[in-house]
């Protein structure tokens, strides 16, 4: 009867109709006014509710029942997430309020249903939506919070498992969409293709968790979507592309720079390509940075990695009348003062949309592209970053920088089967390395590499055309060594800081049970880690793990990120490694350098290599440091606070702090505090 009611009062609508997104207007500029994303939902029936969250129950029940059955059948068991994704999305949106739409309930409860079908067939060791064409949704475990996260796959017509060949891959990067729950997620996957489809092609849909352009989580959540298909679908490496429109766009632009070597084509539509000329022109806002957040648009900027698409064939794509070409303007700017001249495909008369014909043009030089597929070792590399978490391109990995959030660049060339010739700027370390079979280089004689101008008799190629050398810039200048570890702490990629990178990889909050040194200090601490993981939930659709800090193991300590939330007389773990942080904390002060702030109303902020295990961080205080402010336009969603800061807490928090900052600046490359 309930289901009935549920059917014939809202409709089975299968279709998503997103709510139209409010636009980027004056009023999102407004600090003290600042609207909620996602938007409040619309209210749940309480009947409805009844029947969901018996269904949600259900579901859950027969998920840990299947769980138990198959807990010894590792290929069955590593499919359980297909079935959790939809368990999961409904119980987000029930919990959350997140419905919003009346039509979005009918869509719930066939979630539910199909939720339940699969889990019975994964209880007889069935999974026919491994082989399933069409329009599929499946989901992974993420490495960041161990949450479920969703992901829409177009399988071609053509593909049969096991596969005889390796097919092309295309990333589609979705648009913005501030009503893209989980629900509405996976109902518009399995119900419409999107806007590419070509022959003979998986079409990837990263959920992206959410509507963030697939920054920090977002990013990581497209990389292991990627390598979950790898492992279950038969893909070339040297076909996979990357596409998107409007904040997909955006999304392209920043997966295409960052990661040139990793696609065989980019086409970006519209979207954004930095922070302050986009939110000037489109945005109409007066943007006035602080030094450090300044330097922080080197994170996202692609303007600034413009270079790299020196060897990523790209296509871009706007409206004749888009307000948002402007992204590709200013891509057209930057690469043309890099010597590039962008191909740049234009919809006459379109506005934020493809026009039929410019899109049939996109597609014809995209197919061309990506038939003939990456070379994974071209001849020459250039290659520019400010940022070592994005340090590689195709056989050059960036492995230290002299000084971060400056330029960055290697010249990179195979001259001959002997010799290779780099010159570089603002680089101390770098590696070579090249996969079993790729080498070029003669393999009876060792390489000679001329670094900047030094010539060095490099590591020998391996009999399987393997090859990877090391070299580290010392007084002596360019040294070929065995490795780049050493017992000092330094900056390398994934351990360079700011705050926001503790949040690409796995992390755990870790909740103090002390006494805090005083109330002021005590009552912000709590407030800003309620906030921090309601936050992490809406924002990046995850759970945050989270321990007491008596609770933490070794285990703890060598798999996880420790944001540790508390002061040291009320989180042991930071009282334990307290005299081993750049940062002084006491009852008399917060001591950074030689300057000291009054402990009573003020809190340091800050990343740092964990002492317990240095390949790890340690966090104080901190989650992602954009805030409400940031969610309404996309551009905005860049990390607002460096290496460390120190708080005036008597300063009440708003939608773009978290107090006063009072202090704040980039530790040097061997993570001390900059010399004054």
């Amino acid at each position: 009867m309930k289901k009935r009611f549920l059917l014939s009062l809202f409709g089975a609508v299968l279709c998503f109709t997103p709510l139209p997104t409010r636009g980027d207007g004056a009023q999102d500029n407004k600090i003290e006014n600042v609207r909620k994303i996602p938007p409040p939902g619309v209210p749940i029936p309480a009947e409805v509710r009844e029947q969901l969250e018996a269904g949600i129950t259900r579901l859950g029940a027969e998920i840990a029942e299947v769980r138990s059955a198959i807990e010894r059948k590792p290929a069955l068991l590593e499919l359980l997430p297909d079935v959790q994704i939809f368990y999961n999305a409904v119980r987000y949106a029930v919990a959350n309020e997140e419905f919003f739409n009346v039509r979005e309930f009918a869509g719930a409860q066939q979630l539910l249903e199909q939720g339940m079908e699969r889990a019975k067939l994964l209880r007889e060791g069935k999974a026919p939506w491994e082989t399933q064409t069409g329009l599929v949704v499946r989901g992974y475990i993420s490495k960041i919070d161990g949450s479920v996260q969703p992901y829409g796959l177009v399988v071609p017509a053509s593909y049969q498992s096991p596969a005889s060949n390796r097919f092309r891959l295309d990333v589609w990067f979705h648009g913005r969409g501030e009503n893209l729950s989980e629900v509405n997620f996976l109902r518009e996957r399995q119900s419409y293709p999107g806007e590419f489809t070509p022959t003979n092609a998986f079409v990837l849909h990263p959920y992206g968790r959410y509507c963030n352009a697939n920054k920090i989580a977002g990013e990581v959540d497209t990389f292991e979507a990627i390598a979950h298909i790898k492992k279950h679908y038969s893909i070339d490496d040297n076909r996979v592309s990357v596409r998107g429109f409007s904040m997909g766009g955006a999304a392209c632009w920043q997966f295409a720079v960052h990661f040139p070597g990793e696609w065989a084509a980019a086409a970006p539509g519209a979207g954004f390509s930095e922070t302050a000329d986009f939110l000037k022109v489109f945005q109409n806002e007066k943007v006035k940075p602080t030094w450090y957040e300044q330097a922080l648009w080197h994170v996202y900027d692609c303007t600034d990695y413009a270079l790299n698409l020196f060897n990523l064939p790209t296509v871009a794509y706007s409206g004749e009348k888009d307000g948002q070409k402007q992204a590709a303007d200013m891509m057209s700017k930057a690469l043309t003062k890099e010597g590039i001249t962008l191909t740049h495909i234009i919809g006459p008369g379109a506005g934020h949309a493809y026009e039929a014909k410019a899109k049939a043009e996109v597609n014809r030089r995209i197919d061309s592209i990506v038939a003939i597929g990456r070379n994974p070792v071209p001849k020459q590399v250039r290659f520019v970053t400010w940022w070592l978490r994005y340090n590689r391109s195709f056989w050059v990995q960036v492995e230290g920088l002299e000084k971060h959030w400056s330029r960055a660049e290697v010249n990179a060339d195979l001259a001959d089967t002997h010799t290779v010739k780099i010159k570089t700027k603002n680089i101390n370390a770098l590696t070579l390395s090249m996969a079993p079979g790729q080498c070029p280089l003669d393999n009876t004689t060792l390489p000679k590499v001329i670094l900047d101008g030094k010539s060095i008799t490099a590591s020998a190629v391996g009999s399987d055309r393997s090859w990877e050398s090391h070299f580290r810039k010392t007084a002596q200048g360019w040294q070929l060594v065995d490795t780049l570890e050493t017992p000092e702490i330094h900056k390398y990629p994934g351990l360079q800081g700011p705050i926001d990178d503790a949040f690409f990889d796995s992390f755990l909050m870790v909740t103090p049970t002390g006494t805090p040194l005083n109330s002021a200090v005590g009552a912000w601490v709590s407030a800003e880690q309620k906030h921090a993981l309601v936050h992490w939930r809406q924002q990046f659709r995850g759970e945050a793990r989270v321990k007491v800090d008596t609770a933490i193991t070794a285990d703890d300590i060598a798999n996880h990120n420790l944001v540790l939330w508390g002061d040291p007389a009320s989180n042991k773990i930071l009282q334990q490694i307290l005299a081993k942080l750049p940062v002084g904390w006491n009852t008399q002060g917060v001591q950074v350098g030689a300057k000291r702030f009054d402990a009573s109303h003020h809190v340091p902020v800050f990343i740092f290599p964990n002492p317990l295990n240095p390949k790890k961080y340690v966090v104080v205080n901190s989650s992602f440091t954009y805030r409400e402010y940031d969610y309404l336009n996309n551009a905005r969603q860049v990390p607002k606070l460096p290496d460390y800061a120190v708080l005036d807490v008597s300063i009440p928090s708003n939608a773009r702090t978290p107090g006063g900052v009072v202090e704040a600046g980039f530790f040097d490359e061997n993570w001390a505090l900059p010399a004054k």
